[in-house]
């Protein structure tokens, strides 16, 4: 299939123009909000509550409504880019987040914040894949593609950690509503600029829409996407959660075997046999899912066990933020010298090493200085992790399947991201045996105790699996 590329693979540039800066300005700009968005909000829904009258019950759909629509459209609309035109569902889904988030902060009642929240939500699995995927085809594989996924990388994990230290500067200092407003300017900054200087991007023959195959794996995602933010609320044996998640395993079933039978599949097989491509995601979704959980761990530790007021608790994970843009920076040179996989073992086994280091905390303020230090070493190595996940998993494609590539990687990302509070959750809940600060220590370092042993086993697998990906 050939493809309208921003720029032919042979003229690839070997350095960073003015231009190739400003779109890698604009992108980033564009992540980083998206990744905000994640966050922004947790510090203040018990206000947003109390000023709009959710009730305690639907007080968590403000996320899961965010969450659901963000983790399963992100592979169609991923898809959708590739097919139609990467710049242009780019820019048409920065205005459906502008618009949305306009509307979010003007809400007065919970009916019109949660349809702005499932907008958002849609807005951000559009934009999500066709700005990596844009990211992707601008700079060629290479130094230079390696660069601006360590930069995107380390943004939105970083944009994770502000987001949470963000909203509560916000809520506190003006209002929640400022959450929602924040983004309008940066959208309206980056549509005013990006048309002159993005080029579009699609194939010159365009095949039809796998329609099967995204009407089943987008219902299937959503379903499990759903049974995962049941099982923080009801428990993993409730039938709120097991239904919807065996519904998705169904569903996602019957999308496998759409995808063996159509001409022009949704997700070809051949991609996904890809060992790249399938262990490459999988390190990713541990990645996330451990980091984003032991944020969670965490901030409980610092609130339950230490004390701290919410705020605090979240300026305290800004050492953490500084661990990532580290490792994002760093990540680039040691992929060019060792290669993907070489830095994405050497990040996973430091994320697991400093992640059982946090098992030395105890009920004193004197172990914030091993929280500081191990959160800070340890989001070094996640964000080795991260970059080599994301060069692995989308190099070796054709500029064509880069939306594919993009949309896989960010359908992991989301879903460990949504994967990680329950599971962690659950976990210390069942370890805590009797009350009081001792018993909820317990139970969180149980849970911690599993976060180390998942990042060990990634890298182990990664390891394993990406060496004998290199060697066929």
């Amino acid at each position: 299939m050939s493809v309208t590329a921003t720029r032919p693979a042979d003229a690839a540039p070997a350095v960073l123009t003015p231009r190739l800066r400003l779109v890698l300005v604009l992108l980033l700009a564009a992540q980083f909000m998206l990744a905000v968005d994640f966050s922004i909000l947790n510090v203040a829904l018990p206000v947003i509550g109390a000023g709009l009258g959710f009730s305690l019950d639907r007080l968590q759909w403000i996320g899961t409504a965010f969450a659901l629509c963000a983790a399963g459209f992100t592979l169609l609309f991923g898809r959708v880019a590739d097919l139609f035109g990467r710049r242009r569902l780019f820019l048409g889904g920065l205005v459906v987040l502008g618009a949305a988030s306009l509307a979010g902060g003007l809400a007065q009642s919970p009916e019109v914040l949660l349809t702005a929240r499932v907008f958002q939500g849609l807005a951000t699995a559009a934009v999500t894949p066709a700005g990596l995927s844009l990211l992707t085809t601008s700079f060629p594989e290479g130094p230079l593609r390696e660069k601006a996924l360590g930069l995107n990388g380390a943004l939105m994990s970083a944009g994770f950690t502000t987001g949470a230290i963000l909203g509560g500067l916000l809520t506190d200092l003006l209002s929640w509503r400022w959450a929602f407003f924040i983004n309008v300017p940066v959208a309206l900054a980056v549509l005013l600029v990006a048309p002159a200087v993005i080029a579009e991007s699609r194939p010159a023959e365009r095949p039809k829409l796998d329609i099967p195959g995204a009407v089943t794996v987008t219902l299937g995602l959503l379903a499990v996407i759903l049974g995962l933010t049941q099982a923080g609320e009801h428990g993993w044996g409730a039938p709120a959660t097991l239904l919807p998640l065996a519904a998705g395993a169904v569903l996602l079933g019957v999308f496998a075997a759409v995808e063996r039978r159509v001409s022009a599949p949704l997700v070809p097989p051949r991609v996904l046999g890809r060992r790249s491509v399938a262990w490459g995601n999988l390190a990713g979704l541990i990645a996330f899912l451990t980091e984003t959980s032991l944020v969670f761990l965490l901030t409980l530790y610092l609130q339950e066990v230490l004390g701290f007021s919410p705020l605090a608790a979240g300026l305290s994970f800004g050492v953490l933020g500084a661990g990532t843009v580290v490792g994002g920076a760093l990540a680039p040179r040691l992929i060019g010298r060792f290669g993907a996989t070489r830095t994405l073992v050497a990040g996973g086994l430091t994320q697991a090493v400093f992640t059982a280091a946090l098992l030395g905390l105890g009920t004193g303020h004197a172990s914030l200085w091993l929280l500081l230090a191990a959160t800070f070493a340890g989001g070094v190595g996640n964000m080795l992790v991260i970059v080599g996940f994301m060069v692995t998993a989308t190099s070796g494609l054709a500029d064509g399947e880069q939306g594919l590539a993009t949309g896989l990687a960010t359908m992991t990302q989301q879903i460990g991201i949504t994967m990680g509070t329950p599971v962690m959750s659950a976990v210390a809940t069942a370890a805590m045996t009797g009350t009081g600060t001792l018993a909820v220590l317990g139970g969180l370092k149980t849970a911690i105790a599993l976060n180390a042993a998942l990042a060990l086993a990634g890298t182990v697998g990664s390891a394993v699996f990406l060496r004998k990906a290199h060697r066929r």
